[in-house]
């Protein structure tokens, strides 16, 4: 059974940074994807950005380019999400995800505000 648990979300003024953590446990860690999503209040979920299984490839949504970065710890079985230079438009719950083909593995979330 895997198991993600996010943490270090909270809140931050605009220009603030965090870095989120994703503790994974159980199954094969380096041969999952992982990726983080987010939620915000009254929107769908969207992919922020998605890891390969060596970390040799990233996908970033547009809105987060040059500002976020994911990297995983294949050692600690932990991926991160470092966010720089954040924007009100960034609160959302975020979550972490994983899956060796399609996102089947889910974190219970963790909220980032970012105040004006």
């Amino acid at each position: 059974q895997v198991q993600l648990v996010e943490s270090g979300g909270g809140m931050v003024q605009t220009g603030g940074s965090l870095r989120l953590s994703c503790a994974v446990s159980g199954g094969t860690f380096s041969s999952l994807k992982m990726g983080w999503f987010r939620q915000a209040p009254g929107k769908a979920r969207e992919i922020v950005v998605a890891i390969t299984w060596s970390g040799g490839s990233t996908n970033y949504v547009d809105s987060v380019k040059g500002r976020f970065t994911i990297s995983r710890d294949n050692a600690e079985r932990t991926v991160y999400l470092h966010m720089n230079n954040l924007k009100p438009e960034d609160t959302a719950v975020y979550y972490c995800a994983g899956g060796y083909e399609t996102y089947t593995y889910w974190g219970q979330g963790t909220q980032v505000t970012v105040s004006s």
